[in-house]
C-alpha cells in the first residue's frame, strides 16, 4: 500500500462516503460536485503529508473551510478527480498576547469561538459576519472576507499579522509573526490572502486584537431614500469620530420578509419607511458613548437627514435588530434560487447606482423582485434578485443571467467591482476575466505557475 494510499484510507482522517454531501454542496445549494475522496487531518504535518503525496500523483486539490463561501471556490468539481482537504480539526487556539493585542489559531477556528476566545481576555477580534457560527478563520482569510465592521476595522487583509501555509509541493511556509511593523522585503502573507486556495493551504494564522469595547450603542433609523442615508453616513463619520464600526441599508421590502421568516420579530419602529439604516457605534475607555450619539441623532432628526429612529435600550434589543438584517438573507434562501451579487461602488455613486439598477432591472424584468441591502459605510451592496415563481431551471437560469449583466454593467460604468468580498470561485470567473487587463491577467498567471507549476491547487478558481 503505498503512502497516499495509506493516507486516504486512513479511518481517522478519511471522511466515509456516507457523510460526504456537506463537504460536496456548498451553503447556498446551487452547486455541488463529487470529491474523489474527503480527509481531516489533524495538524499541519498531516496537510503537509497529504499535499506532498498529492502533488507527486498529480491529483488536484481543493482546501475547505466551513464551505459557507457563495462562489463555489472550495466545491469540488463534478468529474471526481479532487481531493477535498478539510480543515475542520485544525481548531486550535495556540496563543492569546492581551498585550501584543493578538492571537495565533488553526484555520479550521469557527469565527464565533475567535470572538469568545478574545473576549475572555477582554479583547475584540472585529471579524463579523452572518455565518460566523459555522465559517472559518482560515477561508475567511482565503476569500479576504469583509462583514459588517469594515468601515472601522477593515477587511480581513487588514487583521492578518502572520500566516503559516502548507504550499503546493508540501513545503510549510512559517510566516507565523506577530508585529504591526516589519518592512523586510515582500509581504508575502498578502499573497495568501484572498488567494482562494489557488496558492496554498493557510493552515494558522496571527490576527490582531483591539480593546473589547465597553459600549456599545446600536440604532434603527428611518430614511426616505438612499441619498438620505449616504448623506447620513457623511454626517456619522464626521461626528462619531473613528467610533462608527457598522452602517447598514435595509430596504423596507427587505425588513417586511425579514419579519415573516424570523419568529418573534417585531418592527423596531411605528411607521414604515422605504428605507433604514442600522448602525453600531462602538468604544472603550471615559467616552460617554450614549451622550455622543444622542447628541448626534439630535442634529441629524433637525437637519432633515431622518424622519424616525430608535436606539437600542440593551443588548437583547440590539441583538434583534441585527435579526433584521440577517432574515433578509433568510428570507431570500427560503424563496429557492436566487441572484446574489456582491458588488462595491465609490460612497458618492451609491445613490446613482442603486436608482439606475431598480429602473433597469424592472423596466428588463418586471417580475422580479429587485433586493438592495447592505455594507453602505463601505460602498458594498448585494444587490440582489428574487425571480417569479413558476419558472422553469433553464428559464431561471437565464433570467438571472439578464439581471447580473444589467447590474454588472452598471457597476463597471461607476469603476466598481462586481465582487466586494465574496471573491470569484467559479460562480464568477468568467465576469472576472472579461473585465481584467491583460496585464492584470498575465501577472495572475506568473505568480500562479511560480508558486503552483503544475496547477494542482484549487484550479479552475478565480481563473482559467
Amino acid at each position: 500500500m503505498d503512502a497516499l494510499t495509506m493516507l486516504l484510507d486512513d479511518p481517522s482522517l478519511r471522511v466515509p462516503a456516507a457523510d460526504l454531501d456537506r463537504y460536496s454542496t456548498d451553503w447556498s445549494r446551487d452547486l455541488s460536485g463529487t470529491p474523489r475522496a474527503v480527509v481531516r487531518p489533524r495538524t499541519t504535518a498531516d496537510v503537509a503529508s497529504m499535499v506532498r503525496e498529492c502533488a507527486a500523483r498529480g491529483l488536484p486539490i481543493v482546501p475547505q473551510g466551513g464551505h459557507t463561501g457563495l462562489v463555489g471556490g472550495a466545491t469540488p468539481s463534478k468529474d471526481g478527480s479532487e481531493v477535498v482537504i478539510s480543515l475542520e480539526r485544525l481548531n486550535a487556539i495556540r496563543e492569546i498576547d492581551p498585550v501584543n493585542f493578538s492571537m495565533t489559531v488553526e484555520a479550521g477556528c469557527i469565527l464565533e469561538n475567535i470572538h469568545a476566545a478574545a473576549a475572555a481576555e477582554d479583547c475584540l477580534f472585529p471579524l463579523q459576519l452572518s455565518a460566523q457560527g459555522s465559517c472559518q478563520i482560515g477561508g475567511n482569510i482565503a476569500s479576504n472576507a469583509g462583514g459588517l465592521n469594515v468601515v472601522r476595522y477593515g477587511m480581513t487583509r487588514d487583521l492578518v499579522l502572520g500566516l503559516e501555509v502548507v504550499l503546493p509541493d508540501g513545503r510549510i511556509w512559517n510566516g507565523l509573526r506577530k508585529l504591526r511593523k516589519n518592512n523586510t522585503g515582500y509581504d508575502l502573507k498578502q499573497l495568501f490572502i484572498g488567494s482562494e486556495g489557488t496558492l496554498g493551504i493557510i493552515t494558522a494564522a496571527s490576527l490582531k486584537l483591539f480593546p473589547k469595547p465597553s459600549q456599545i450603542e446600536t440604532a434603527f433609523l428611518a430614511v426616505d431614500s438612499p441619498d438620505q442615508a449616504v448623506a447620513l453616513f457623511g454626517r456619522a463619520r464626521r461626528d462619531l469620530s473613528d467610533l462608527l464600526s457598522a452602517f447598514e441599508l435595509l430596504p423596507r421590502r427587505g425588513v417586511e420578509l425579514a419579519l415573516e421568516v424570523m419568529p418573534g420579530l417585531r418592527d423596531p419602529l411605528s411607521g414604515p419607511s422605504p428605507y433604514y439604516v442600522l448602525m453600531e457605534v462602538a468604544a472603550s475607555g471615559l467616552v460617554h458613548l450614549k451622550g455622543l450619539v444622542e447628541t448626534f441623532l439630535e442634529g441629524a432628526v433637525e437637519s432633515a437627514l431622518l424622519s424616525d429612529g430608535t436606539l437600542a435600550a440593551n443588548g437583547a434589543q440590539a441583538a434583534e435588530f441585527w435579526r433584521i438584517r440577517e432574515g433578509i438573507i433568510e428570507a431570500q434562501a427560503r424563496r429557492g434560487r436566487h441572484l446574489r451579487t456582491d458588488v462595491s461602488v465609490p460612497i458618492s455613486s451609491l445613490t446613482t447606482f442603486l436608482d439606475a439598477a431598480h429602473a433597469d432591472l424592472l423596466r428588463a424584468e418586471p417580475d422580479v423582485l429587485p433586493l438592495a441591502y447592505g455594507h453602505l459605510g463601505d460602498g458594498n451592496i448585494h444587490f440582489n434578485v428574487v425571480p417569479p415563481s413558476g419558472l422553469s431551471e433553464a428559464d431561471k437560469t437565464a433570467l438571472l443571467h439578464r439581471c447580473e449583466v444589467v447590474i454588472f454593467g452598471l457597476v463597471d460604468r461607476l469603476g466598481g467591482s462586481i465582487s466586494a468580498e465574496h471573491g470569484i470561485g467559479r460562480v464568477k470567473r468568467a465576469a472576472f476575466q472579461e473585465r481584467s487587463a491583460p496585464l492584470d491577467l498575465d501577472l495572475l498567471r506568473r505568480i500562479k505557475a511560480v508558486i503552483d507549476p503544475n496547477r494542482l491547487m484549487n484550479p479552475g478558481r478565480m481563473f482559467d
